[in-house]
Order: structure tokens, then C-alpha cells, then sequence
């Protein structure tokens, strides 16, 4: 009986990863669910091996990102390895998910430094030990021995025992000569040291051999690619081939782990998730489940929450910058905020958005409670306590609202250029008057007086009786 207990109790847990918050979960026949309950429970012994993919343009993980992060880190808990796939080759291409435009390009130094803050970051909510986590960049097997570009003092060199003797000798190659390429290839192939397999290399034929099992229609059944045709707007081919390469990306971590279970990303990645288990298919490979989550919104209310946009909260952020931003968010996005940055049952998420629409909670206090949440996730439980009642001294005694606007500006800006900007100010003339009546406080008490202030750190203004403004440092 208490056996049957235990695996009550894990089936429910997997249940509620596999379906708070998730936006589609693929899973014929319910293979990948039974696996995972079999390894939760014990009797599954090998690796359930898990995609996240992501493309290193931007440096700093956000909210957002955490969404699936902390799921990944419940799955690791259950004995699933996550398989932390950085795209530096398709980052150059750009996933074109969800834009209207063209993505510009990024440089490849860029993504480099990208990537390591990236696996900075990651430790933050993922265990990293090798039994439950692995990371692995797409140029791996996207790039080949004459892609390489050697620096002129690379040594490259080799031992061989001519025929008729037994004397090894030693020959040296010059650097980006085919021979050196092919040493230096060997060489830096993570996936070497990984599987200790057969290096994978994405070759044309074996993409064309993916293309002919991939029809143009299906490929322009994409709201976006329907969108831009529609409207006219350019739709070039590297675009179009995008969703294939996060395809390919799937296969291959199946030739290199063994298996690649599941995929997992955020609802806008599912026609790019579902076209891995088509390559898979395509290739003769059990393919993978998929499983998407919900968009977190912005902090805008409007949005998904994205760096570009700059209505994100990064998950380094300071605890005060952290809390005092997520007090920021509109009151319609709390149920959103609790379902997918918390731990709190469903069920009293429930019950605490119908308190706030029957008056019986006031919305600040739910945020207030939410902020803390988010904080000591990240943060530890004085840190966010501490970043609580900061918030408290700071907005609510000195009467300045929680739901302040903020607006992100580069280190050093003109104070008075900011107001401008904002429009708070009509013009220089008018930003010295406020400055000499008082009439500007930062933090609700400090009088500034300088005209040429700079915005230096994150800071809140009153201006006038009134007017309050945020101001926050882009990174």
C-alpha cells in the first residue's frame, strides 16, 4: 500500500509540472510521461535526456527565462538530465520567431561573451552536476574542418612511424593548412568528449536530405511567415530554414546522448519544437515530446517580457531593483506572475485573484507578497525580507505610489534629457524653475539641485506634488 502512496504522490507532481502553466504538451500515447514517472520512481535506469535551446544575442537571463529554467530544475530533481544547448551558429542567423523584421546579424565575439554569462546565470536555478546537466553549442556540428580560421601561431602537429622503421618521428603543420584544420577540428569537437563517439557534422547532403522531406507550405504555415507575406514584407530563406536547423539541433543531441526525450520552450517555439520530431521521424529516431510553456508578460502588461523591449527583470537584478520592479506590474497580470515565478498551489492562486476581485485582498499587499516570492527565489529569504521593507520605508512612508512608471535609460544621461524625453518637463527653462523651487526629490526626500545631474543608478523622482518617474540603467 504505501508503495502505491509513493507513486500517487509522484504522479501528482508530474502532473502538475507537465500541465501548470504549459501551453502545449505533445506526448502520443503518453510515452514520455510513463518514462518519467518510471525513473521518478526508480525503475527506469537510463538517462531521460532533455532539449532547452537558446540563442545567446542577448547577455542576461530574465524572468521569462526562469519560467522554464525552474521547471528544468524540477525535472533534474525527478532524475532528468537537462541538456543546456547554446545556439552560437543559429544565434548569427537569428530565430525569427515572433518579429516582423529581419533580425540583424550578431557577431560572433558577441555571442561568445553572451554565452558565458549565460552559464553564469544558469547556476542560479539549475543544478549543474554532470549526472543531471550538460551544455553543448550548435557551431559543433554546424561548422566543418574548412570553416576554420587558425591564428597564425597555432601549432598543429602529429606522431608517425614511417614504413620499414621503428623511429616515430614528428611532423608540424602550418597553421590553416587542411592537415592543422583537421587536428584543431578533432581537437575542440565537444561532442568528442561527450559521447566519445563518432564526431556528428551537418553536411549539405544530409540537410538536403532533411528539405525533401519538408514541403514549402509546411514550412509558411507559421502565423508569422503567413504575416509577412500578407503584408509584403520581406521573408528571406535563412529564415525560413531556421525552424529545420532547431530541428537538426534535436537530432543530433540524439546521436550524441543516446536520446533527446523531450523538448522543452515557450508557446511561440512550438512549430519550431514540433519540427525536431519531424527530422527526427524523418531520420528513423523516436522523436521527441514537446512541451511548451506560457509567455510570462512584461513588465508593461502588454508584451511578453523581453530584453529588446526592455520590460524585463533580470534575475541578477539587486533584490530592491528586483522587488521594486515587480511592484511595477499592472494588477490584471498578477494571476499570470504567481502561475509561472512562484511556487504557490494553484489553488490558492485561484482563491487569491477572487479575493482581489471581491475587495477582500487589496491588490498592493497580493504584489507585495508576489515580490517577496520572486525575490527569494533568487535571492534568499533576508535579502527579499529586507528588499520588503526597503520598498515599504522608501514608497509607501514617504506617499509615493508602487505602480511608479519606469523607464530605462544608458549610465550617465542627462537627467533633464530624460525628463525631456519623458515629456515631464517642457523644456530646460522649465526643468531649472522645479530645481529651484525644491520642486524635484529623489527618493521622496533628497532636493536636487544641479542642473546637470546624471542618472547614475536606479532612482525615483517627485516632481511636483504628484508626478513621480522611475528611472533604471540599460545593461
Amino acid at each position: 500500500m504505501e508503495i502505491k502512496k509513493d507513486i500517487s504522490v509522484i504522479e501528482s507532481q508530474i502532473d502538475d509540472i507537465l500541465t501548470r502553466g504549459v501551453g502545449t504538451f505533445v506526448d502520443p500515447d503518453g510515452t514520455f510521461r510513463k518514462k518519467l514517472v518510471a525513473k521518478a520512481s526508480g525503475t527506469h535506469k537510463e538517462d531521460i535526456v532533455i532539449k532547452f535551446g537558446v540563442d545567446p544575442t542577448r547577455p542576461d537571463i530574465h524572468l521569462g527565462h526562469a519560467v522554464i529554467l525552474r521547471k528544468l530544475r524540477q525535472l533534474q530533481d525527478l532524475g532528468c538530465k537537462v541538456i543546456f544547448l547554446i545556439g552560437d551558429f543559429t544565434a548569427q542567423i537569428g530565430d525569427p520567431t515572433g518579429r516582423s523584421k529581419v533580425r540583424p546579424e550578431v557577431e560572433q565575439s558577441v555571442i561568445e561573451v553572451n554565452m558565458k554569462t549565460y552559464l553564469d546565470q544558469v547556476g542560479k536555478i539549475l543544478s549543474l552536476e554532470p549526472t543531471v546537466f550538460s551544455w553543448i553549442r550548435n557551431s559543433d556540428w554546424f561548422t566543418s574542418i574548412t570553416d576554420l580560421n587558425l591564428p597564425d601561431d597555432y601549432k598543429a602537429g602529429m606522431d608517425i612511424t614511417p614504413a620499414g622503421t621503428n623511429e616515430p618521428m614528428h611532423i608540424d603543420f602550418a597553421p590553416n593548412t587542411f592537415m592543422a584544420k583537421t587536428i584543431a577540428f578533432q581537437e575542440s569537437r565537444m561532442q568528442k568528449q561527450i559521447g566519445g563517439g563518432e564526431i556528428v557534422v551537418v553536411t549539405m547532403r544530409s540537410l538536403l536530405w532533411g528539405l525533401k522531406h519538408i514541403t514549402l507550405a509546411q514550412l509558411a504555415e507559421r502565423d508569422m511567415f503567413q504575416h509577412r507575406i500578407t503584408s509584403g514584407e520581406s521573408l528571406f530563406m535563412h529564415e525560413m530554414l531556421y525552424p529545420i536547423f532547431q530541428g537538426i539541433d534535436s537530432d543530433v543531441l540524439a546521436q550524441i546522448y543516446g536520446m533527446c526525450d523531450l523538448e522543452v520552450g515557450g508557446t511561440d517555439q512550438t512549430f519550431n519544437m514540433l519540427m525536431g520530431r519531424r527530422i527526427m521521424e524523418v531520420n528513423k529516431r523516436k522523436p521527441q515530446a514537446v512541451l511548451s510553456f506560457e509567455l510570462l508578460v512584461g513588465l508593461d502588461g502588454k508584451e511578453k517580457m523581453s530584453k529588446s523591449l526592455d520590460n524585463y527583470v533580470g534575475i541578477t537584478d539587486t533584490p530592491n531593483d528586483m522587488f521594486g520592479k515587480i511592484m511595477s506590474i499592472p494588477d490584471t497580470v498578477l494571476s499570470n506572475y504567481y502561475m509561472l515565478c512562484t511556487f504557490t498551489p494553484m489553488d490558492a492562486v485561484k482563491q487569491l485573484v477572487k479575493d482581489v476581485e471581491k475587495g477582500t485582498k487589496h491588490p498592493k499587499e497580493a504584489k507585495m507578497d508576489l515580490a517577496q516570492q520572486i525575490t527569494e527565489i533568487y535571492h534568499g529569504r533576508k535579502e527579499a525580507e529586507s528588499a520588503r521593507e526597503s520598498f515599504v520605508n522608501t514608497f509607501q512612508k514617504k506617499e509615493i505610489p508602487d505602480d511608479v512608471a519606469l523607464v530605462h535609460v544608458s549610465k550617465g544621461t542627462l537627467l533633464v534629457d530624460a525628463l525631456l524625453a519623458e515629456k515631464i518637463v517642457e523644456s530646460k527653462t522649465d526643468f531649472r524653475r522645479l530645481l529651484d523651487n525644491g520642486a524635484i526629490r529623489k527618493n521622496g526626500e533628497e532636493k536636487l539641485t544641479d542642473p546637470q545631474t546624471t542618472i547614475n543608478e536606479h532612482i525615483v523622482l517627485k516632481i511636483g506634488k504628484h508626478r513621480f518617474i522611475a528611472f533604471d540603467i540599460k545593461k
